[in-house]
Protein backbone atom coordinates (compact mmCIF):
# COMPACT_ATOMS: atom_id res chain seq x y z
CA UNK A 1 0.00 0.00 0.00
CA UNK A 2 1.39 3.45 -0.84
CA UNK A 3 2.39 5.93 1.85
CA UNK A 4 -0.23 8.39 2.98
CA UNK A 5 0.23 11.89 4.39
CA UNK A 6 -2.71 12.72 6.70
CA UNK A 7 -4.14 16.27 6.58
CA UNK A 8 -6.96 17.09 9.02
CA UNK A 9 -9.36 19.88 8.11
CA UNK A 10 -11.91 21.58 10.39
CA UNK A 11 -11.08 19.27 13.31
CA UNK A 12 -10.63 21.93 16.01
CA UNK A 13 -12.21 25.00 14.42
CA UNK A 14 -13.62 26.21 11.10
CA UNK A 15 -10.86 26.20 8.45
CA UNK A 16 -8.41 24.67 10.95
CA UNK A 17 -5.54 22.76 9.41
CA UNK A 18 -3.43 20.05 11.03
CA UNK A 19 -0.48 18.48 9.20
CA UNK A 20 2.63 16.63 10.36
CA UNK A 21 5.82 18.70 10.47
CA UNK A 22 7.68 16.18 8.26
CA UNK A 23 6.95 13.26 6.00
CA UNK A 24 9.31 10.67 4.50
CA UNK A 25 8.09 9.27 1.21
CA UNK A 26 9.48 6.00 -0.17
CA UNK A 27 7.77 6.64 -3.50
CA UNK A 28 4.53 8.11 -4.79
CA UNK A 29 2.06 8.85 -2.03
CA UNK A 30 -1.42 10.20 -1.29
CA UNK A 31 -2.17 13.38 0.63
CA UNK A 32 -5.22 12.12 2.53
CA UNK A 33 -7.55 15.08 3.18
CA UNK A 34 -9.78 14.29 6.22
CA UNK A 35 -12.55 16.89 6.52
CA UNK A 36 -14.17 16.87 9.99
CA UNK A 37 -16.55 19.78 9.35
CA UNK A 38 -18.00 22.04 6.68
CA UNK A 39 -17.00 21.83 3.02
CA UNK A 40 -13.97 23.87 2.00
CA UNK A 41 -11.32 24.39 -0.65
CA UNK A 42 -7.76 23.11 -0.21
CA UNK A 43 -4.76 24.21 -2.27
CA UNK A 44 -1.61 22.06 -2.44
CA UNK A 45 1.73 23.25 -3.81
CA UNK A 46 5.12 21.55 -4.19
CA UNK A 47 8.14 23.82 -3.86
CA UNK A 48 10.78 23.94 -6.60
CA UNK A 49 12.96 21.12 -5.24
CA UNK A 50 10.00 18.72 -4.82
CA UNK A 51 8.43 19.64 -8.14
CA UNK A 52 11.70 18.69 -9.86
CA UNK A 53 10.89 14.99 -9.26
CA UNK A 54 7.23 14.98 -8.16
CA UNK A 55 3.87 16.18 -9.47
CA UNK A 56 0.34 16.62 -8.15
CA UNK A 57 -2.81 15.35 -9.89
CA UNK A 58 -4.25 18.85 -9.39
CA UNK A 59 -3.43 21.74 -7.05
CA UNK A 60 -6.95 22.82 -6.04
CA UNK A 61 -9.49 20.56 -4.38
CA UNK A 62 -13.01 20.99 -3.04
CA UNK A 63 -13.53 18.71 -0.06
CA UNK A 64 -17.15 18.12 0.88
CA UNK A 65 -18.33 18.14 4.49
CA UNK A 66 -17.35 15.15 6.64
CA UNK A 67 -15.55 13.30 3.87
CA UNK A 68 -12.08 12.07 3.00
CA UNK A 69 -10.34 12.74 -0.29
CA UNK A 70 -6.98 11.38 -1.47
CA UNK A 71 -4.75 13.54 -3.67
CA UNK A 72 -1.98 11.67 -5.47
CA UNK A 73 1.60 12.96 -5.45
CA UNK A 74 3.49 11.05 -8.14
CA UNK A 75 7.25 10.68 -7.83
CA UNK A 76 8.69 10.80 -11.34
CA UNK A 77 12.39 11.13 -10.58
CA UNK A 78 15.07 9.90 -8.23
CA UNK A 79 16.05 11.41 -4.87
CA UNK A 80 17.42 12.29 -2.51
CA UNK A 81 15.30 15.43 -2.42
CA UNK A 82 14.07 17.48 0.51
CA UNK A 83 11.38 20.08 -0.05
CA UNK A 84 8.17 21.59 1.24
CA UNK A 85 4.54 20.79 0.52
CA UNK A 86 2.37 23.84 1.08
CA UNK A 87 -1.22 23.20 2.26
CA UNK A 88 -3.71 26.11 2.24
CA UNK A 89 -7.37 26.05 3.31
CA UNK A 90 -10.27 28.34 2.45
CA UNK A 91 -8.43 30.53 -0.06
CA UNK A 92 -5.66 31.48 2.39
CA UNK A 93 -7.43 31.35 5.76
CA UNK A 94 -4.81 28.86 7.05
CA UNK A 95 -1.43 27.83 5.62
CA UNK A 96 0.91 25.03 6.75
CA UNK A 97 4.13 23.55 5.37
CA UNK A 98 5.22 19.91 5.53
CA UNK A 99 8.91 19.03 5.12
CA UNK A 100 8.94 16.13 2.65
CA UNK A 101 11.99 13.92 2.18
CA UNK A 102 12.33 11.53 -0.75
CA UNK A 103 15.37 9.26 -0.35
CA UNK A 104 17.63 8.03 -3.12
CA UNK A 105 15.83 5.41 -5.19
CA UNK A 106 12.46 6.86 -4.20
CA UNK A 107 10.74 5.43 -7.27
CA UNK A 108 11.81 1.83 -6.65
CA UNK A 109 9.21 -0.79 -5.81
CA UNK A 110 6.40 1.43 -7.02
CA UNK A 111 3.15 -0.48 -7.33
CA UNK A 112 1.59 -0.59 -10.77
CA UNK A 113 -1.92 0.76 -10.57
CA UNK A 114 -4.22 -0.88 -13.11
CA UNK A 115 -7.46 0.79 -14.08
CA UNK A 116 -10.54 -1.36 -13.36
CA UNK A 117 -11.79 -0.75 -16.92
CA UNK A 118 -9.00 -3.00 -18.24
CA UNK A 119 -10.63 -5.99 -16.53
CA UNK A 120 -13.84 -5.57 -18.53
CA UNK A 121 -14.08 -7.32 -21.90
CA UNK A 122 -13.66 -4.91 -24.77
CA UNK A 123 -16.03 -5.05 -27.76
CA UNK A 124 -14.52 -6.63 -30.83
CA UNK A 125 -14.11 -4.29 -33.77
CA UNK A 126 -16.44 -4.90 -36.68
CA UNK A 127 -14.75 -6.88 -39.41
CA UNK A 128 -15.10 -5.73 -42.96
CA UNK A 129 -16.60 -8.53 -45.02
CA UNK A 130 -16.91 -8.97 -48.73
CA UNK A 131 -19.89 -7.07 -50.14
CA UNK A 132 -22.89 -9.31 -50.62
CA UNK A 133 -25.60 -9.09 -53.22
CA UNK A 134 -27.66 -6.97 -50.81
CA UNK A 135 -24.89 -4.33 -50.74
CA UNK A 136 -25.28 -3.60 -54.44
CA UNK A 137 -27.10 -0.41 -55.33
CA UNK A 138 -30.06 -0.43 -57.70
CA UNK A 139 -28.12 1.09 -60.62
CA UNK A 140 -25.80 -1.84 -61.39
CA UNK A 141 -28.59 -4.40 -60.81
CA UNK A 142 -30.96 -2.60 -63.18
CA UNK A 143 -28.21 -2.12 -65.78
CA UNK A 144 -27.37 -5.83 -65.66
CA UNK A 145 -31.07 -6.66 -65.90
CA UNK A 146 -31.61 -4.33 -68.85
CA UNK A 147 -28.62 -5.81 -70.68
CA UNK A 148 -29.93 -9.34 -70.01
CA UNK A 149 -33.39 -8.42 -71.33
CA UNK A 150 -31.86 -6.91 -74.47
CA UNK A 151 -29.72 -10.02 -75.17
CA UNK A 152 -32.67 -12.37 -74.49
CA UNK A 153 -34.86 -10.38 -76.85
CA UNK A 154 -32.27 -10.37 -79.64
CA UNK A 155 -31.61 -14.12 -79.31
CA UNK A 156 -35.34 -14.89 -79.40
CA UNK A 157 -35.90 -12.61 -82.39
CA UNK A 158 -33.02 -14.16 -84.35
CA UNK A 159 -34.02 -17.75 -83.54
CA UNK A 160 -37.76 -17.47 -84.06
CA UNK A 161 -38.29 -14.37 -86.19
CA UNK A 162 -41.56 -14.00 -84.28
CA UNK A 163 -42.16 -10.59 -82.71
CA UNK A 164 -44.86 -11.82 -80.30
CA UNK A 165 -42.56 -14.54 -78.91
CA UNK A 166 -39.75 -11.99 -78.55
CA UNK A 167 -41.93 -9.58 -76.54
CA UNK A 168 -43.08 -12.49 -74.29
CA UNK A 169 -39.48 -13.58 -73.64
CA UNK A 170 -38.40 -10.01 -72.80
CA UNK A 171 -41.41 -9.63 -70.47
CA UNK A 172 -40.64 -12.93 -68.69
CA UNK A 173 -36.96 -12.04 -68.15
CA UNK A 174 -37.96 -8.57 -66.87
CA UNK A 175 -40.41 -10.07 -64.35
CA UNK A 176 -37.81 -12.58 -63.10
CA UNK A 177 -35.19 -9.82 -62.68
CA UNK A 178 -37.72 -7.60 -60.87
CA UNK A 179 -38.61 -10.39 -58.44
CA UNK A 180 -34.90 -11.06 -57.85
CA UNK A 181 -34.26 -7.37 -57.15
CA UNK A 182 -37.19 -7.19 -54.66
CA UNK A 183 -35.97 -10.34 -52.90
CA UNK A 184 -32.44 -8.94 -52.55
CA UNK A 185 -33.66 -5.58 -51.18
CA UNK A 186 -36.03 -7.11 -48.63
CA UNK A 187 -33.45 -9.44 -47.07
Amino acid sequence: MPDSLPVHLNRTDIHSLEVPKEFDATGSFDVQLHNHGEALHVHLHLDDSLSSIASLDAPNHYVQADTERPVRVTIDGDGPVRGKLKVVTAHGAETRYVDVFIPEGGTENEPVIVDDDLAKPQPKPATKSEPGLEDLSAGPVLAAGGFTVLIAGLITLVLTQNMLLTVGAVLAVTIVLGLLFVAVRSS
